[in-house]
């Protein structure tokens, strides 16, 4: 016997179906919003790619990724179950628990009018905090040798010193698992500000120096603070 749950979930899956082939042969022509919408989020994050412009008889669906992965509504992919999910109402995409694998481009397209609007997201790994340490190997009467060091696991990063707010060194990586370190020499008796600071295009870790724990003089020299 044929029952109305079975239907309903027939029915679902047909409009799924329809969907993708909507996709396939219709000729996309239109862009709304703006061309390509840059996306940055840091992984582990959630981010929601917001639809607008949408009609309640709109024929609607997402695409993904140089494969074109199909993303629509009330249409299950199996290896992004619960991660990609699409609201039913404004068709807006959330993409939960982000990692390195969902970066590209995804594309919204209103197949009924021939629209489409393209986010491009970029994930961004958790930045670690970056560590002040002294150089034990170089004792100065009159200065402290430090070094700021971090070990990246993603490109696009900087490590920096500051004084206040002025940058007085620092280093970029562009390569992937690297430890980075920056020096600074720094007088015994100098009360500015220092730190450290570790960022990418949209995070950054920043550690203060305090000179009165790192910078205690050298065994046997005597200084005047």
């Amino acid at each position: 016997m044929f029952l109305h749950s079975d239907f309903t979930k027939l029915y679902s899956d047909m409009k799924s179906i329809f969907f993708i082939f909507s996709f396939l042969l219709l000729h996309i022509e239109g862009v709304f919003g703006d061309a390509v919408k840059a996306v940055p989020v840091t992984e582990g994050d959630s981010v929601t790619l917001h639809t607008d412009d949408i009609q309640s008889e709109d024929l609607t669906g997402w695409t993904f990724g140089p494969e074109n992965i199909v993303i629509v509504r009330n249409y299950e992919i199996k290896q992004f179950k619960d991660r990609l999910l699409v609201d039913r109402q404004s068709v807006s995409l959330t993409i939960k628990n982000i990692t390195a694998n969902f970066s590209g481009i995804y594309t919204f397209n209103i197949f009924s009018r021939s629209l489409y609007k393209t986010f491009n997201v970029t994930v961004y790994a958790r930045l670690h905090i970056p560590v002040i340490s002294r150089n034990s190997s170089h004792c100065s009467s009159s200065s402290c040798s430090l070094a700021c060091s971090s070990v990246v696991n993603v490109s696009h990063v900087t490590l920096s010193w500051y004084k206040g707010i002025s940058v007085l060194s620092s280093i970029s990586a562009s390569d992937l698992s690297i430890s980075l370190s920056l020096p600074l020499e720094v007088e015994y008796q100098d009360k500015n500000p220092y730190s450290c600071v570790l960022n990418n295009p949209i995070s950054n870790q920043t550690t203060h120096l305090d000179i009165n724990t790192l910078c205690h003089t050298c065994e046997g020299i005597s200084i005047t603070m």
